[in-house]
């Protein structure tokens, strides 16, 4: 579909829905928090958790992923909590982020400690980010128009050499290697024409980064409508709408690349009568992906500028006229590019990039989801005051498939001669065969369905306007199966996702000043032996709100608010029951049953009459274990929070301490040796213990000068992961994993470049491969005389989970209608390699300009790089020292300047307020290695994103 036609279909469909009466009313601030299965006031938190008001951070800065940003507004947070993956939950219900956009969403809760999310069971126990969407209130209908256009602008492509300069350097390599240039090398003449473009079809120099495959920028735009209101029986809100974007791409089929999504929820409260409320949500979510084939990003990074020796288009205008043969394929070719061009290929590329772009056809990918779920609340105070009853229950269906068009073609490869001084094509060797089509296929097909249920007993209730106490107890399931084609997606899966517990909370504070707080879950898994599958959560909770007693208020008056809260929870978990098969496949079931085979892969070969016949027979695999139990996250935490100086800075923190006990392993320190060689007798055992630490914090300062209302936000946390306990086995002590980081860079310390062949000849024997000088030289750390893994070190962290220090920063100023909002976050700490291809160049792999620091004997001493080589480098391609980089860097995500306009403007009118923005997405990044940071290798490029909006209320 047209792009121009989407966005004025987009703009007409919003304004159809503009005919609409009434008054928006004022928008309340809401001081509750979504918690498990509840709400909580905000001042009555106790800790570990953190809310983000989304409808209000809306009206300064535009996003569209639902967790837009998070990291720079909450801390522990930096896409895992406290260094783990965090379930979503999606107004309760297990669902991926990606189902709802920011523009739907009221509030995001994120559960961080044990204690906050022992309700939710097994699957919650790595922490838990609740979205909930927005509802409708008592109030006028009102409606909410939000439109965005936007470009995507290339931050930056990798360098590479030209073809001429490749060719010389590989030359080179060969050179290094001892081999002769004169067959698998180029001619000087060949070079020579290459680098003066004598003939590009001939002497091909590809540029994949140019503008004959790329667009400059891609454009992007999306269209929200909000509709709200309703009375005392019933409120609703809908939220439609509409995005479109193209892509990168300007060649062949994929300049045609695009996306489409449809989005429409709604959303429904009802007052049946005066003790029983009811609420239902419909969302439908719609995506169409368009895609020419061929791998373009892929093959950018890995093919040679001089493209293999070939250009895979062969000028038509080049043939030998006076040639009938090669006159005829012409005729009869499918494929005849623009009029102008056969495809070229040889035996050994059949097909490429480029050519698949331009005739192997394309994938149009369908992405559907409809989500429902429906829920009840009994007011009970008529049997006991306070008590209430909810239920709910949900399904979710996900369905991607693909309509496919795909063609074979044929290629040729040339035989230039030269006739009257220029170059003509005399023959042409063909590959393949043009094949027709008329029809598409289905390709990729998945389906994923997830169904849940939950039932609460809830009792609130305050005695003597000081008591106030509440208590929960609930059940809550939900499954996830997946199925698939087995030919592009591997199949369905046997076993469903699901979880299953009951939950009980009791809690109880005096005055708002004195918390006790008990949540447990009795949680059920199927992954465990039969008399193992169930175990038991508990945690506890207080909190003293040392600011309202006296001895305190009298001497400190500066502090309006001091609440130190204190937490202990032992949750269990079956996320880190894992493993693999004897056969290698992973699986999370049955690792408590023995194992036996007789197959290629477990069973054992036995030979008779002279080896002539023999048979596989049954080994053991695995022994069994029927005490495997859950994994247990046990968690200490103090926190604090405060607001200083009347609210002009507020404060929160945790400190955490957190072990994961029972993590599995096979036994390799607690069996004898001979539980394995003939079969494999070891059970899998709740053996290994990690250990995580860490402070969070978020501070917030809030204040007016002059005429600027300004705020400034710092979130942070403190990380450490550590191995406690391990299973292993190592040669050397400082080999062992325990008491080191869980996320430990193992590597190699270098000691520069073999200077000459005496050099090598005095070093330690070095076992990864052929050494020559110019090659890298390691230390030999155990002194045995060989370089071999033995002698790898712990050099760093690689920050997986989460850097050891991480950070947020965001900033509003507001001056009169003007609003100036950014978003930054950092990372500082860890390391990292460079260790993709293009850094470590092996073979006959594309030369980035990395190479042109290589070692040579006049560069010796000034080289950045090692020696060339046409073989695979072995010896230099480790993770070292030599490799290594720090990555801590500091990103600006957003800034975004909003104007409101003044409302006078709209009296009298449909309009009751607009708003006109303008933002620039991922501006910055600051950091030593920023332009590799920056760059992507064999994928799209990162992108700037600029964008214009405008808000309407009617």
């Amino acid at each position: 579909m047209n792009s121009i036609n989407i966005k004025t279909s987009c703009i007409l469909f919003a304004f159809a829905l503009l005919p609409a009466v009434g008054i928006r009313a004022q928008e309340k601030t809401d001081s509750l928090v979504q918690v498990a299965f509840g709400t909580v006031a905000k001042d009555d938190l106790l800790g570990a958790v953190s809310t983000v008001n989304v409808s209000g951070l809306l009206k300064k800065s535009y996003g569209v992923s639902s967790l837009d940003n998070l990291q720079s507004l909450v801390s522990g947070y930096t896409g895992s909590i406290w260094g783990q993956a965090p379930l979503i939950l999606v107004d309760g219900i297990p669902r991926p982020a990606s189902a709802v956009r920011l523009v739907e969403v009221a509030s995001i809760t994120v559960l961080k400690g044990a204690s906050a999310v022992v309700l939710y069971g097994s699957n919650a126990s790595k922490g838990v980010v609740l979205i909930t969407t927005k509802r409708g209130s008592m109030k006028p209908l009102s409606i909410d128009v939000r439109a965005n256009t936007g470009i995507f602008v290339p931050k930056r492509y990798p360098g590479y050499l030209n073809a001429a300069d490749y060719m010389t350097l590989y030359n080179e390599a060969l050179t290094n290697d001892g081999i002769s240039t004169a067959g698998a090398g180029y001619s000087q003449e060949e070079i020579d024409n290459t680098r003066a473009g004598t003939n590009p079809y001939r002497y091909p120099d590809v540029d994949f980064f140019n503008a004959r495959y790329l667009r400059k920028a891609y454009s992007r735009s999306d269209i929200t409508t909000e509709i709200s209101g309703g009375n005392e029986r019933t409120r609703y809100y809908t939220n439609i709408g509409m995005n479109y974007n193209n892509s990168i791409m300007k060649y062949g089929e994929q300049k045609k690349n695009n996306d489409f999504g449809f989005n429409v929820r709604g959303n429904v409260d009802m007052d049946l009568n005066s003790w029983l409320t009811a609420a239902t949500d419909v969302v439908a979510n719609i995506s169409d992906n368009y895609a020419g084939r061929g791998d373009f990003w892929g093959a950018a990074a890995t093919v040679t500028p001089n493209f293999n020796r070939y250009w895979p288009l062969i000028p038509v205008d080049m043939l030998d006229p006076n040639n009938a043969a090669l006159q005829t394929i012409v005729q009869n070719s499918n494929h005849l590019i623009d009029g102008k061009y056969l495809l070229g290929g040889q035996a050994t590329h059949l097909t490429n990039a480029l050519s698949d772009m331009l005739a192997a056809g394309y994938i149009k990918t369908r992405y559907r989801t409809f989500m429902f779920n429906v829920g009840a609340n009994a007011d009970m105070g008529a049997l006991l005051k306070g008590l209430s009853f909810k239920a709910g229950y949900s399904m979710d269906y996900t369905s991607i498939y693909s309509e496919a068009y795909q063609v074979a073609y044929a290629v040729y490869r040339p035989t230039w001669s030269q006739v009257n001084g220029q170059d003509v094509i005399t023959h042409l060797q063909k590959f393949n065969n043009d094949l027709n089509t008329i029809s598409e296929s289905i390709g990729r097909t998945t389906y994923t369905q997830t169904m849940s249920f939950r039932s609460q007993f809830n009792y609130d209730r305050s005695f003597a306007q000081k008591h106030q106490v509440s208590a929960s107890l609930l059940g809550w399931a939900y499954l996830t199966q997946f199925s698939s084609d087995p030919d592009n997606e591997g199949g369905s899966d046997y076993h469903p996702v699901r979880n299953t517990n009951l939950g009980f909370r009791a809690g109880y504070n005096y005055l708002h000043k004195y918390y006790l707080d008990f949540s447990s879950a009795l949680v059920h898994s199927a992954k465990l032996p039969p008399g193992k599958r169930s175990a038991f959560s508990p945690a506890i909770t207080l909190g003293w709100r040392i600011s309202d007693e006296d001895f305190f208020k009298d001497h400190i008056g500066f502090v309006n608010n001091l609440k130190i809260t204190a937490s202990y929870a032992s949750v269990k978990q079956d996320l880190d029951i894992t493993g693999v098969r004897p056969d290698g496949m992973p699986t999370d079931y049955y690792l408590y049953q023995s194992y036996f085979g007789n197959s290629g892969a477990l069973g054992g070969w036995y030979p008779w009459r002279d080896g002539v016949a023999g048979g596989f027979t049954t080994l053991s695999g695995r022994g069994g274990n029927p005490d495997l139990s859950f994994v247990s996250r046990d968690e200490f935490r103090v926190g604090l929070e405060a607001y200083l100086w009347n609210k002009l800075i507020s404060l929160d923190a945790n400190y955490f301490i957190q072990n994961t006990k029972g993590l599995l392993s096979r036994g390799n320190t607690v069996f004898p040796s001979w539980f394995t060689g003939s079969g494999d007798f070891r059970p899998w055992l709740n053996f290994n213990r990690d250990k995580r630490t860490g402070i969070d914090f978020s501070v917030t300062l809030n204040s007016k000068l002059g005429q600027v209302h300004y705020s400034l936000g710092v979130t942070g946390m403190f990380f450490s992961a550590k191995a406690v306990t391990r299973d292993e086995l190592q040669p050397e002590e400082y080999m062992y994993s325990a008491g080191r980081r869980l996320d430990v860079a193992w590597g190699y310390i270098s000691e520069g470049f073999f200077e000459s062949q005496a050099d090598i000849d005095k070093h330690a024997f070095q076992t990864f491969g052929e050494v020559k000088p110019g090659d890298i030289k390691y230390r030999d750390i155990n002194n045995d005389g060989i370089i071999d893994y033995r002698d790898r070190i712990d050099l760093g962290s690689y920050g997986w989970g989460a850097n050891p220090f991480t950070y947020g920063l965001n900033l509003t100023l507001k001056y009169r209608n003007f609003t100036l909002f950014a978003l930054a976050n950092g990372q500082t700490g860890a390391i990292d390699f460079k260790n993709n291809a293009y850094f470590w160049v092996r073979g006959t792999g594309k030369f980035s300009d990395e190479v042109w620091g290589r070692w040579t004997e006049a560069t010796k001493t000034t080289a950045t790089y090692p020696r060339l080589t046409s073989g695979a480098g072995n010896n230099n391609y480790q993770n070292s020292t030599f490799w290594i980089f720090k990555n801590n860097r500091f990103n600006v995500n957003r800034v975004q300047l909003t104007y409101d306009l003044n409302k006078d403007l709209f009296k009298r009118s449909v309009i009751h307020g607009a708003s006109l923005y303008v933002l620039a997405d991922n501006p910055l990044v600051v950091s030593r290695e920023s332009k590799m940071m920056e760059t992507n290798i064999g994928a799209a490029p990162q992108y700037r994103f600029f964008n214009l909006g405008v808000k309407a209320s009617f």
